[in-house]
């Protein structure tokens, strides 16, 4: 099955007030050309599920900067100063997860489970509102699973029926994202044949991926 789209293809896919899940470490594997679909569209009322909050001219950054933006669940900001400024302001909600239990919650939602337990947050705000389990005579925190209606991935090379390599520190994130979401977008840098790739360096199977479109980028932003 040929997964190829175009740029402009994409943009149905994308609208108001959606749950995305963006890829990425601080900019580093981020999928930079569809958020270019995002910023030029100007969809508002997002929800978005990433690792950080990026810099304010990069990545998750330009969709704060551009106050596209309500809802943001990550596991830091301190790299974009107009995050803290909207979310003091009570222009942003953002909900703060340590980075181990957002990777898990992600896979949770990814693989059908009910949510992961972790003592990780026990006696801090994390644990507000959330249930306490008792097991094996220590307290765990239920962390619930994350799923989002549409994930945006960056891989550095995918065949035409979805399957993607990324290179080095570019992966990060992009796996878990791609399992947990209702439709799976990945930008590449490179698109070829089904059979190209070695199945033994497949990162990202082309089973958790709807559509591929080649970036409009020629950079590669892997470190």
């Amino acid at each position: 099955m040929d997964k190829v789209i175009t740029i402009e293809q994409c943009r149905e896919y994308l609208s108001h007030d959606i749950t995305l899940a963006i890829g990425g470490f601080l900019a580093v594997g981020t999928p930079e050309t569809l958020i270019d679909c995002l910023v030029e569209q100007q969809f508002q009322n997002l929800t978005v599920i990433g690792n950080d909050t990026s810099f304010v001219d990069k990545g998750i950054g330009r969709l704060i900067a551009g106050h596209q933006v309500k809802k943001t669940i990550v596991s830091h900001i301190g790299t974009n100063p107009e995050t803290g400024r909207q979310m003091h302001n009570g222009e942003l909600e953002v909900e703060l997860v340590p980075q181990g239990t957002l990777a898990e919650r992600l896979r949770c939602g990814g693989s059908g489970l009910g949510g992961v337990l972790t003592p990780t947050g026990l006696g801090t705000i994390v644990a507000e509102n959330k249930q306490i389990i008792h097991a094996n005579g220590q307290d765990y925190l239920l962390e619930l699973p994350l799923r989002a209606n549409v994930a945006l991935i960056k891989a550095t090379m995918g065949d035409k029926s979805g399957n993607l390599i990324c290179r080095r520190s570019t992966r990060n994130f992009n796996p878990v994202m791609a399992m947990a979401a209702d439709l799976v977008i990945a930008e590449v840098d490179t698109i070829v044949e089904v059979g190209e790739i070695d199945a033994d360096h497949v990162m990202i199977p082309g089973i958790f991926v709807d559509y591929i479109c080649l970036s409009g980028r020629n950079v590669d932003n892997g470190c």
